[in-house]
């Protein structure tokens, strides 16, 4: 099963988005609070992929989850990244995938919906 860094300000969606990934037999190698923890946390375990909260704050000079891919995607060209939003406008997620955020999820984040998820990014 895969190796999962989870990204958001929410501790109460961290906690959630952690639980079910777990109860689909995904192992959380780490969680984070903010965009620079997230950078910080990804170079230390290496996740397969990263879900990370659209809107989150500034924290030491790393903005939200747009600033948070392009920061991660300079230490990884490569990491999976899965933004997770609430929000119903389309623009952010479009902004988002044109930053090189592998795909998206809204919330609210269900265990069916990390499972098609996951799944699918499996097997690109």
């Amino acid at each position: 099963m895969a190796k999962i860094l989870v990204v958001d300000d929410a501790r109460v969606m961290r906690f959630h988005i952690t639980k079910l990934l777990k109860e689909l037999g995904h192992t959380v190698t780490a969680e984070a609070k903010n965009g620079y923890e997230a950078i910080e946390e990804y170079k230390k375990e290496r996740p397969d992929f990263v879900t990370l909260d659209v809107e989150m704050p500034t924290y030491n000079n790393i903005g939200g989850g747009m600033h948070t891919v392009k920061k991660l995607l300079e230490v990884d060209r490569n990491a999976t990244i899965i933004m997770v939003s609430s929000q119903t406008d389309d623009g952010n997620i479009t902004k988002a995938l044109k930053e090189g955020a592998t795909n998206y999820i809204r919330k609210p984040i269900t265990s069916d919906k990390l499972k098609q998820m996951l799944d699918y990014l499996s097997k690109e």
